[in-house]
């Protein structure tokens, strides 16, 4: 453990072996902080706040602090922040509140550029990526390799499935389904996320059949009822739409269209 003098770390935190806090960081009470991660200096870490192994936090992050919400009077919350994530400058992280069920969650393998914000009571899975700039608002899901590039902004309590793309700027108001690309302000479907998805090892038939879930959804001029009743029957022989289905079944604000 690398704690330099110049830090201070309230007692009552518990930090793993081979953990390295940097000069002018402040580790307050009720932070937990895994093995082999590493604190850069001028962080601030407030809890209740659980942070797993291998993580690197870069100058100038503030992790776990109270939410900017108005209806949030002092109640006990937590955020948990999973294992090997890179969280770069600047980045801002608040714990969740009584009303959206007490915690934010971050998973693992998460790639958060400078200046980045994720508000309370969301949920980030594993394996993303926030460019720098992109903000989402309270109560957000973002799906497993999502992407959201630059300056994107993110509505409370809207979903992005997995293996979404949002590109530079979006303006995201309704849920982003999985696999597809968006873009705009506001934002509105670019077609299949084809490259992000071949990168992640999809096949030429798996593509070829999200493809065809895709026009189903944006170019048949059905409802998205109707789109869901298409998908249920192609999801019998076809595994890879369920994500889709699930997602179309699932969705509190309606989808981006």
């Amino acid at each position: 453990m690398t704690i330099d003098p110049r830090a201070v770390v309230d007692p009552s935190a518990k930090i793993a072996s081979n953990v390295g806090i940097g000069p002018f960081s402040v580790i307050g009470p009720n932070v937990e902080i895994g093995e082999d991660t590493e604190i850069g200096p001028h962080v601030v870490i407030n809890g209740p706040t659980r942070i797993g192994r291998e993580n690197r936090i870069f100058q100038f992050s503030s992790i776990g602090e109270i939410p900017q919400d108005k209806k949030f009077h002092g109640e006990e919350s937590r955020l948990e922040i999973g294992d090997r994530n890179t969280i770069r400058e600047f980045v801002t992280i608040n714990r969740g509140t009584a009303d959206g069920g007490e915690v934010t969650r971050i998973g693992n393998d998460n790639w958060l550029m400078a200046y980045i914000h994720i508000a309370h009571d969301c949920c980030v899975g594993d394996h993303t990526i926030f460019a720098n700039g992109a903000s989402i608002a309270g109560h957000v899901s973002i799906g497993d390799y999502a992407i959201l590039g630059g300056f994107t902004l993110v509505h409370q309590f809207c979903t992005v499935g997995e293996h979404a793309f949002c590109g530079m700027g979006s303006a995201i108001s309704k849920d982003v389904p999985p696999y597809i690309m968006v873009n705009g302000n506001p934002a509105h479907p670019h077609g299949l996320n084809s490259e992000g998805l071949k990168r992640h090892g999809f096949s030429a038939e798996a593509l070829k059949i999200l493809r065809d879930a895709y026009k189903t959804i944006y170019r048949s001029g059905m409802t998205v009822e109707e789109a869901l009743v298409k998908l249920e029957v192609m999801s019998v022989s076809q595994p890879e739409v369920l994500p889709l289905t699930r997602f179309l079944k699932q969705s509190q604000r309606g989808i981006l269209r």
